[in-house]
């Protein structure tokens, strides 16, 4: 075992990370023999791990333990449990006994290659590709070289489109995160190129890659894997590209068509990405492009409204503008190119609030509420609100936050509501204003549901919590009593009220326990066993231990057929 895997790969570093629950699962699957055909060589451990599916499993050292699982998780870049159990069989030992030859390793299949002719190399080599699919993609991309060495890029091409055509059969077992490998067959093979030197080459067939991977895999990405693929080409192109220096202009403007023409996001915020490579010549190029685009885009007000749809092209030419605004003025004038709707409005409040100009920050979000008087939730409202305050208009700060409560008269809104009322002093004034306005919506939606077959009836429970929240519990009990309210309201009376109030708290614990029994699942077993110990405490505090005692024999012979909630009894004797 080599030293650098001895101390990367331990308990401690599997525990964190892959976290608690991760690490037990990998536990288990590696006790129960999921683990098989474990090899290492040259600080790389490969295997594979079996359960409804069979996954393939990669670890090795790059500062500190690296790791890969083509799982669903792994695909997503999370240490899963195969990966815990690898590791795990990694440290126990556990070398495959299933892999032919016995106890000979992979240093042993080195030394037997290196006594190989090439002739039975390449024979073993082609034998197995004819069993890889993954390795046959991968050795066909690398062969589309002409004799000189220099890639065929018409070879090269072909190669890319035999690896991202789609299999007529993806949607079956596995075949999802198969076609994710070849995909990235694909762009290791690019990265090999880059890296023999080839990088203007490079540059045109990871463009060719893209193009094919946006037109004929985006529709199979089942996990994202497929998308992770088209970011791994976008890496390797700018590496090509940092590599080559291709003529900024030119480049530029196969960026801008790119970004704008794109249905993935693909080559997303070139002018920042890019920006070393393009240089002055290529953002200018950039810019002009963009900015004789936006031109022709029309400007859009309020009466847009609910009529404006997705625009694809002016969101991605917004995008583009804001990267390359040189000051706040200039942002400020890409985002008013379209006012249609609040949120443009808070777009503009947030960059003067960021720039520390709270005035405009104010007058923009005063505006936005007054040519958006009906849509009160964008966030305008609430900034308008804090930025009276801070100016100390604390008055038309009420107005407003009164009229936010009085849309919604909840507990949320109940506590936001004092929160300004303290900073504007007369608490006392807008309280009883406030329960006035619970009561008279409760009347509202009773009267309403009155006139509906289906509306059920509204209860007191906004009151009581309120009145819960500032610790009011016997005007809470008196509301609930008066008109109910919800079950956990109860409860929450019952256990409030229980020390001063024993016999009322027992009649709402009693009159819930076989309702919560007769449900018949655990859940509810575990509350009726909780409102059965609430229940013994206080009949042992009134000296009733003898009426208890028969109430749970009762139980007992009631309810014998649900052995879980048995079980849960048997914890009182």
């Amino acid at each position: 075992m080599g030293s650098e895997l001895e101390k990367s790969l331990t308990h401690d570093v599997l525990l964190d990370l892959a976290g608690e629950r991760y690490f037990e699962r990998g536990e288990g699957y590696h006790r129960g023999g999921h683990v098989y055909s474990l090899v290492e060589y040259d600080r790389v451990i490969v295997a594979k791990v079996v359960g409804t599916e069979e996954y393939r499993v990669r670890l090795w050292t790059e500062d500190g333990l690296a790791y890969s699982c083509d799982c669903p998780l792994g695909v997503d870049g999370a240490f899963c449990k195969h990966c815990v159990a690898v590791g795990l069989a990694w440290l126990e030992g556990d070398f495959s006994e299933d892999t032919p030859g016995g106890a000979a390793t992979m240093d042993d299949v080195r030394v037997y290659l290196d006594g190989r002719e090439k002739d039975e190399l390449v024979g073993i080599v082609m034998e197995q590709a004819m069993e890889d699919e993954r390795l046959r993609e991968r050795l066909l991309l690398r062969s589309a070289r002409t004799g000189g060495g220099t890639p065929d890029a018409a070879a090269f091409r072909q190669a890319i489109d035999r690896v991202v055509e789609p299999p007529g059969d993806y949607w079956g077992h596995g075949s999802p995160w198969n076609y994710a490998r070849k995909l990235e067959s694909m762009v290791e093979s690019l990265a090999e190129l880059l890296k023999e030197g080839f990088a203007a080459e490079t540059i045109e067939l990871s463009e060719y890659g893209l193009a094919e991977v946006e037109e004929k895999a985006m529709d199979y990405d089942a996990d994202g894997s497929v998308h992770g693929v088209l970011e791994a080409l976008e890496d390797v192109h700018y590496a090509a590209c940092l590599e080559a220096r291709p003529d900024p202009e030119a480049l530029a403007r196969r960026l801008f068509e790119w970004e704008m023409g794109g249905h993935h996001d693909t080559l997303f915020d070139a002018a920042n990405t890019y920006a070393d490579v393009l240089g002055e010549e290529g953002l200018a190029e950039y810019r002009r492009l963009a900015g004789e685009e936006w031109a022709r885009l029309p400007t859009l007000g309020p009466e847009r409204g609910a009529s404006w749809n997705y625009d694809r092209r002016r969101t991605r030419l917004t995008g583009m503008m804001r990267a390359l605004a040189g000051d706040i003025e200039e942002l400020v004038a890409v985002e008013s190119r379209d006012l249609s709707h609040p949120q443009a409005y808070l777009r503009v409040v947030g960059i003067y609030h960021e720039a520390g100009d709270a005035d405009k920050a104010l007058e923009w979000a005063e505006e936005g509420m007054w040519v958006f008087p009906d849509q009160k939730s964008s966030g305008l409202r609430d900034f308008v609100i804090e930025g009276y305050h801070e100016r100390s208009r604390h008055a038309e700060a009420m107005t407003l936050a009164w009229e936010r409560y009085a849309e919604r008269p909840r507990l949320e809104e109940y506590q936001r509501l004092k929160s300004h009322a303290d900073r504007a002093g007369g608490w006392k004034t807008w309280r009883e204003k406030a329960l006035a306005s619970v009561r008279e919506d409760i009347a509202r939606r009773n009267e309403e549901a009155g006139s509906s077959y289906f509306a059920r009836p509204v209860d007191h429970s906004t009151l009581v919590e309120v009145l819960l929240w500032e610790g009011e519990v016997e005007a809470a009990w008196r509301e609930a009593k008066e008109g109910g309210c919800s079950e956990g309201l109860w409860i929450e009376l019952a256990n409030r009220r229980a020390r001063d109030h024993q016999e009322d708290s027992l009649s709402i614990y009693e009159a819930r326990i076989e309702p919560l029994v007769e449900q018949t699942n655990n859940a509810a077993y575990e509350q009726a066993y909780e409102l059965l110990l609430k229940t013994r405490a206080l009949m042992q505090g009134l000296g009733r231990e003898q009426e208890f005692e028969e109430y749970v024999k009762l139980l007992r012979e009631e309810y014998k057929r649900k052995r879980n909630f048995m079980k849960l009894l048997s914890g009182m004797e």
